[in-house]
């Protein structure tokens, strides 16, 4: 399984969907990127592939980063690869 975690502006906890092979999490990464790029104030909704019924819907151009990877023993243990969350003092 594999997940794309979208980060927003002003916001600590990314988002993420799931896709079953790279293939599918690749073109589901680029579509983010080119979201990115674009710099238009779009909406941009994903479903995952492992809870279908769970979908985000969001402004394109309120996302900072985004990253892709292979979920694994690891990632289970709450501990993924990537973006970590700071708290404010």
């Amino acid at each position: 399984m594999y997940v794309i975690e979208i980060l927003l502006k002003n916001t600590a906890m990314p988002l993420s969907v799931q896709r079953k092979t790279v293939e599918e999490a690749t073109t589901v990464y680029q579509q983010v990127l080119e979201a990115m790029k674009s710099g238009d104030r779009n909406l941009l909704e994903l479903a995952c592939d492992r809870q279908p019924e769970k979908k985000i819907a969001v402004m394109t151009d309120s996302i900072v980063a985004a990253q892709m990877y292979e979920k694994s023993g690891a990632a289970a243990s709450g501990k993924t690869p990537g973006f970590v969350a700071f708290a404010a003092s």
